[in-house]
């Protein structure tokens, strides 16, 4: 059986918001901003472009902000991120049952790597900077027929891509906003995924 299972990674795979707030402290004394890490890792999910643009910063600033927590981010917040609830197992759900997992992320694509790497797993692909509809394309590309992920924007992704969503209620969007926002199926984290899975596909032809 042929099949594959695109997931998003912060506070789907991973939560790495311990490790953000510290990364943000950093760059708000060296950039003399006040930059918010707490409520940064409140609204995990969009590009961290979209984050910054709520400081009404000029694009060269932005950018060095940028530059810069990518340059710091590795040694302060990969080791301080934990899998989230079931991760490993649903990744290895994909797996045993014969199908590819891909990570499709608004994340920096080296970054997304490095946490898997620490993570200990396998993906068949991983794909960064890529957010909401953008994510489509990613996951055509790779023909996933389910996207997981905790966020609206990780919905409209697998809608656009004509994939399953499946949402998992663990990011800062609840249960019922998932579910009203379209989602074909909530799940209260990803322990619940293997046995979603094995329905899903019993119903499924492939």
């Amino acid at each position: 059986m042929s099949f594959t299972v695109g997931f998003d990674l912060d506070m789907t795979l991973i939560d790495p918001r311990e490790g953000m707030v510290e990364v943000f402290d950093v760059l708000a004394k060296e950039f003399g901003l006040p930059l918010d890490g707490v409520g940064f890792v409140s609204r995990l999910g969009p590009p961290l472009s979209h984050e910054l643009a709520r400081y009404d910063l000029d694009d060269d600033t932005i950018a060095a902000i940028i530059a810069r927590y990518r340059a710091i981010y590795p040694g302060i917040a990969i080791p301080k991120t934990v899998a989230m609830p079931g991760a490993v197992d649903a990744l290895e759900s994909v797996t045993a049952r014969g199908g590819r997992a891909v990570v499709v992320t608004a994340k920096y694509e080296p970054t997304a790597r490095a946490h898997l790497d620490v993570l200990g797993v396998h993906v068949e692909a991983v794909v960064g900077d890529l957010w909401s509809t953008g994510k489509a394309v990613a996951l055509q590309e790779y023909g996933a027929e389910v996207y997981v992920g905790d966020h609206l924007g990780d919905i409209t992704g697998a809608r656009a891509a004509d994939a399953w969503a499946v949402a998992v209620a663990t990011g800062p969007i609840s249960a019922a906003d998932l579910a009203a926002a379209g989602a074909d199926v909530v799940l209260e984290d990803l322990t619940r995924f293997p046995a979603w899975l094995d329905s899903y596909l019993l119903a499924t032809v492939h």
